[in-house]
């Protein structure tokens, strides 16, 4: 096959503007998988036709400009189709050129719909977390208000220091489920690098055991902090300690003491 000559003659125009015959159709795909050039000179076409579809308007003025458009594509091209295509095959053409265009439009609304979803959806999410976030809060304050008012609860007032007068916490100490809930809303935010450590007492002689620390202490809204405490504590005791917490209190950053009464 002279694929020149097939492809000047101008039935790749038609086979792009949809106004051939299914046999004529078939054909053209069949030489279009044969030949790479007469596939090329397809994607080339349908690339034109796609930017034509932006511009080309209805009536005789959209004629003409589609015309001449086409004939910058190739002299030789446009004189060929001129000769070989009827007014038929260019209603055809104009007629592909504005479902072209429909089609354009619809993809364009297609993906801002895609955009709206995907917004719609992460708001939705947002409010889940929200949702999910409130109900975390609020069975954490049930929770806290539950041990509170707990008849087994015992509440020690941990009051400042030397190294802090102006300090206080309180600890609710609920001695049957030996956990206690440290209230340490009254402590300033400690250094970087540094982090409260909580202290349960014996105190003849002093013994300090650890009960933990206070994580996070800065990002941490309620200031409240649940620890276990299986210890027969006299006292409790909240120290400044370097990030990683101390095996023994540093009793010279002793931010707050109080002692537990019976």
């Amino acid at each position: 096959m002279d694929t020149k000559e097939y492809i000047a003659s101008g039935i790749l125009e038609l086979y792009v503007a949809g106004t051939l015959s299914e046999l004529e159709n078939l054909e053209v795909y069949i030489n279009a998988q044969k030949y790479p050039e007469i596939k090329k000179e397809i994607e080339d076409i349908e690339a034109s036709v796609l930017s034509l579809s932006k511009s080309v308007s209805p009536g005789t003025k959209g004629f003409g400009d589609m015309k001449n458009r086409m004939a910058k594509l190739g002299a030789a091209k446009t004189e060929l189709i001129s000769n070989k295509v009827s007014w038929t095959a260019y209603l055809g053409w104009a007629a592909s050129l504005v479902f072209m265009g429909g089609l354009i439009w619809l993809y364009q609304q297609n993906d801002q719909l895609k955009l709206d979803l995907e917004v719609v959806s992460k708001e939705n999410n947002t409010m889940e977390q929200q949702i999910a976030d409130s109900q975390n809060s609020l069975e954490k304050t049930e929770e806290l208000l539950n041990t509170i008012r707990d008849k087994n609860v015992t509440v020690v007032a941990l009051g400042g220091q030397t190294v802090s007068p102006t300090s206080y916490a309180k600890a609710y100490w609920n001695k049957v489920e030996k956990k206690v809930f440290i209230d340490a809303q009254g402590l300033p935010d400690p250094p970087d690098g540094f982090v409260y450590q909580v202290w349960s007492l014996k105190l003849n002689p002093l013994t300090p055991t650890s009960m933990g620390l206070l994580e996070d202490f800065v990002n941490d809204e309620n200031k409240v902090f649940a620890l276990t405490n299986p210890n027969e504590s006299e006292a409790f005791g909240i120290t400044l300690e370097p990030a990683g917490g101390s095996e023994t209190p540093t009793l010279e950053q002793l931010y707050t003491l109080g002692v537990a009464t019976s």
